[in-house]
């Protein structure tokens, strides 16, 4: 196996993709054939959930990757990593020294897919309308320090932000500040079921069978004016049940590449060298996960009972046995390759230790064993998620504090119970909107936060999160950002476990890997290709 380093751009801290490039015989694919790229990530519409691909309710990596695809943002993250760049805008900047007011000017003759031309109102009521449907996904928070958009003319738009906000620019980056056509989406209404519009670099058609959307295709926009160069003219996306199943269509040549999720097992032996067919292509990733807790149930209700489980929980061992060189343990929700990062829970709690744990509950009175039963998604994480699970149950058991059972769940209905409160531990996992330390904090902790947790503290929702965001050099708001950070620690509304990697996995006639995938899980279907395998 030939291994070669990709040097890149990175985000401070970050290492640069490496490549393991395995040899081969192509797929045999013709020049002309679409780039067929497997996913197991799902995608359905339920009377929970029945708009999942509107920008104004979209809140996950996976639908996000078909929206930026399709529905073009004023700003974009670029091509190997760093601040964000216009991209349906021409230019946009702060205009005031308060990081409070901040103008866009779209592009000359930017138009939709439907050859409509796109306007400082269309932006204006794209944002509006996120703003105004406030849907039960969270996603609009993400706006929330947006207080008036105003137009200028067909080109120019200003933001008025109700506080301070250098973190803005990334978050027109994202995909709740899709541009929508007035046409195609009605101003009070979800848009059910899965059709698309934008004027992204694709256009975008759904197969549908019952609820689910089993495979996408992508087609080159013509009318598309943006800072991403296409480098295929169609892309389709299919959806699997299992990373087996994926990884058997690479195999045979079904699919061209393997993006989220591959196990475990699939990333070795690729990594290994074993497999004549696939590149496997290793990047930094921001992907974390943790254990949320319903703060306002019983079981769990008592502080004492979430830091004894903080205690107990032996982070080494569970990357070690689940996902080896693939992840890290994480001591903050900030993962450690980020400006801001402090490992908070290490600070406070130190290694596992059963005897701090035992101590913890007799002081608040908390009668051992305790019954908890923790909830996963079977579905959404990766094929590993259960056996997560399985070594977190057997840690506590083993402690003679707890007596645990797991449960697995479907995300189309694990998400909305969540959402609803009725699971008082569970597991999840953030990939971020942007690559900034308050994308690991806010979302969890601010106002309508994205968990729907019960969970509030004033310091933080009031002074630190927003003296965090006046500073537009992230070192300076690392005061801020690390007492955030010291709080979720004393009080665990949410407990965080690991920081893992990513990985794209290609037949070896395709090019563009090593920038498939930003940081921020964003997939970039633009930058694949078709070239010469050898």
């Amino acid at each position: 196996m030939n291994r070669k380093t990709l040097v890149l751009p990175a985000v401070a801290g970050l290492l640069t993709p490496v490549l393991a490039a395995c040899g081969g015989t192509d797929s045999g694919a013709k020049n002309g054939d679409p780039i067929v790229v497997g996913t197991t990530d799902r995608f359905t519409a339920t009377s929970d959930a029945p708009a999942p691909l509107d920008p104004a309710y979209a809140y996950d990596v996976g639908t996000w990757n078909i929206l930026r695809q399709t529905v073009q943002t004023l700003m974009i993250q670029p091509k190997g990593e760093g601040s964000p760049v216009p991209e349906a805008a021409e230019s946009c900047s702060f205009t005031d020294t308060g990081n409070e007011r901040y103008a866009c000017k779209l592009r000359s003759g930017l138009k939709f897919a439907s050859g409509d031309p796109v306007t400082a109102a269309d932006v204006k009521f794209s944002i509006d309308r996120a703003l105004k449907l406030q849907a039960d996904s969270g996603v609009a928070a993400l706006l929330n320090t947006v207080d008036t958009v105003e137009t200028q003319g067909e080109r120019e738009v200003i933001f008025h932000l109700k506080t301070a906000d250098a973190t803005f620019p990334f978050k027109l980056s994202t995909p709740v500040a899709g541009i929508v056509n007035p046409k195609d989406y009605a101003k009070g209404k979800l848009r059910d079921g899965f059709e698309v519009d934008g004027s992204g670099p694709y256009t975008f058609k759904a197969q549908v069978k019952g609820d689910a959307m089993v495979s996408a295709t992508f087609t080159k926009n013509p009318s598309y004016k943006g800072s991403s160069e296409l480098n295929n003219d169609k892309v389709e996306i299919r959806s699997f049940d299992d990373a087996d199943a994926m990884g058997a269509a690479l195999d045979r040549g079904d699919i061209d590449v393997m993006s989220r999720t591959m196990s475990p097992g699939q990333i070795q032996k690729l990594d290994g060298g074993s497999d004549t067919h696939a590149d496997l292509v290793d990047m930094p990733g921001l992907e974390i996960r943790y254990l949320a807790f319903n703060t306002n149930a019983q079981t769990v209700k008592d502080k004492a009972v979430r830091q004894a489980i903080a205690q107990v929980v032996n982070r080494g061992e569970l990357v070690s046995k689940v996902y080896g060189t693939q992840a890290e343990p994480l001591y903050s929700l900030v993962p450690a390759t980020l400006t801001g990062h402090s490992n908070s829970f290490f600070n406070k709690y130190g290694d596992p230790s059963v005897a701090k744990a035992k101590l913890l509950l007799a002081k608040a009175g908390v009668t051992a064993p305790l019954k908890l039963t923790l909830h996963y998604t079977t579905d959404h994480y990766g094929s590993a998620t259960k056996q997560e699970f399985e070594v977190l149950q057997k840690q506590l058991n083993d402690s003679g504090l707890f007596d645990v059972t797991i449960q697995g769940h479907p995300w189309a209905t694990f998400r909305p119970a969540e959402q609803k409160g009725q699971y008082d531990v569970y597991g999840m996992g953030w990939f971020p909107d942007f690559p900034d330390a308050d994308n690991f904090l806010a979302p969890f902790l601010d106002k309508d936060n994205f968990l729907g947790s019960p969970y509030a503290n004033s310091t933080i929702e009031r002074t630190l999160i927003p003296e965090s965001r006046r500073e537009a050099d992230r070192l300076d708001a690392a005061k801020s950002l690390t007492e955030i950070q010291d709080t979720v620690a004393e009080d665990v509304p949410v407990l965080p476990l690991w920081q893992g990697k990513q990985y794209v996995a290609a037949r070896d006639d395709i090019t563009g890997t090593s920038y498939a995938l930003n940081s921020s899980s964003t997939l970039q279907l633009w930058e694949l290709g078709r070239g010469v395998s050898g």
